[in-house]
């Protein structure tokens, strides 16, 4: 008798999400080379073979702002994909990341027998830790990113596996800096600054302003510096443009990238990094940063007012303590964020120390992440 096709609905709702979608399929197919994947995906797990039933780019909002504005729409969605997967049960259920959206989902399909998977653990250790609770109700399993978290679930009875996080698979261990200095054709003794100021529209209309003066009391302090401004796309990058043609600041030795994140912290002595995964990337390209962040009053009030931990970046969690400087909000003047850069790339010590710490981490979390979820998945494919 023929084996049936195996189907596995995925939702993922961010680029992040994406990049671990479209890995996580390339794994299972090792193992299952037929099966069939349905959901909510990006390019990336559309060219691993998954048939996309909604965009992704409906679900990607940013603060509880926006995603007020785009509710109707976002629930209308997950009501058509929930009575989808319903009346069609697929095999398996996976849901990468966006929390709100997919623990409601994972509820209603695993209360009508569908095994259900959560990949990537919401913060639960920063803020809103009540979920644990309905994430318990939610799902069959969770697959967390980071080794901390797992002891957290298996304390709360939920199935956990730490798979690591594929970053630390993707990024080298022993950057080659001299070597990217020599292609981006950089002098190897200039002081170069990489300006990260997020990959959403709404953080870089935030934060530009911020980074273009911030770079301009760096160059007063600091004569030759040179500064490299990765942008993920055209909007963001519209947006930059016209934030320095408003300034007057054309004349600053700005180079804008159309991505090349990594190539341009690579190259760099010190990284200013708005908060989220940049700051892991930064910290396994082993580059001293400072974290930065801003966003509406009244969604930063209501993040912190839900916060357990003192700092938000990412290298500051894993270490579980400051190792590099947060400079968020009404804080983060040009003049505290040149002085706090300026300071970190001027102390070797700290550079060397930062390297180190770095490495650490990187090793910890290099998992072959991709391999060990799918691992973790199997078993409840199989079990029928």
């Amino acid at each position: 008798m023929k084996q049936n096709v195996k189907t596995i609905a995925i939702v993922a709702g961010e680029m992040s999400g994406d990049l671990l979608g479209g890995h996580l399929i390339e794994a299972l197919k090792q193992t299952l080379p037929d099966a069939r994947f349905i959901g909510i995906g990006g390019p990336k797990m559309q060219a691993a073979g998954m048939e996309i039933m909604f965009p992704m780019e409906k679900l990607s909002v940013f603060g509880y702002i926006d995603a007020l504005r785009h509710l109707r729409e976002i629930l209308g969605i997950r009501n058509k994909l929930k009575a989808a997967l319903i009346a069609t049960p697929p095999d398996l259920f996976i849901g990468i990341d966006a929390p709100d959206f997919n623990f409601n989902l994972e509820l209603a399909l695993k209360q009508r027998g569908i095994p259900t998977i959560h990949y990537v653990s919401p913060s639960i250790w920063a803020w809103r830790g009540e979920r644990i609770h309905k994430i318990k109700n939610a799902v069959s399993h969770i697959l967390t990113l980071f080794p901390f978290e797992a002891a957290i679930y298996e304390k709360a009875g939920v199935p956990v596996s730490y798979v690591g996080h594929p970053l630390a698979d993707m990024l080298p261990e022993v950057p080659k800096r001299d070597l990217m200095r020599e292609q981006m054709r950089i002098h190897a003794k200039s002081k170069v600054f990489a300006l990260l100021p997020g990959s959403r529209q709404s953080e870089v209309r935030y934060l530009a302003e911020t980074y273009i003066q911030t770079a301009k009391l760096i160059l007063q302090k600091l004569p030759g510096a040179q500064f490299l401004v990765p942008l993920a796309s055209r909007e963001t990058r519209t947006i930059f443009e016209d934030t320095l043609w408003k300034l007057e600041a054309q004349e600053l030795p700005i180079t804008m990238l159309f991505g090349h994140a990594h190539d341009a912290m690579i190259a760099a002595d010190g990284v200013l990094v708005a908060s989220g995964t940049a700051t892991l990337e930064a910290a396994l390209l082993k580059r001293p940063m400072v974290i930065t962040y801003k966003m509406l009053p009244l969604t930063y009030w209501l993040s912190k007012r839900k916060a357990y931990l003192p700092y938000v970046g990412l290298p500051n969690v894993l270490a579980g303590k400051f190792v590099v400087p947060e400079i968020l909000q009404d804080d983060a003047t040009p003049e505290n964020l040149a002085q706090a850069l300026l300071n970190l790339v001027n102390d070797k010590d700290a550079v060397a120390e930062l390297e180190i710490l770095f490495a650490d981490m990187h090793t910890q979390l290099k998992q072959d992440t991709a391999h060990k979820a799918a691992q973790a998945i199997l078993p409840y494919l199989t079990a029928a």
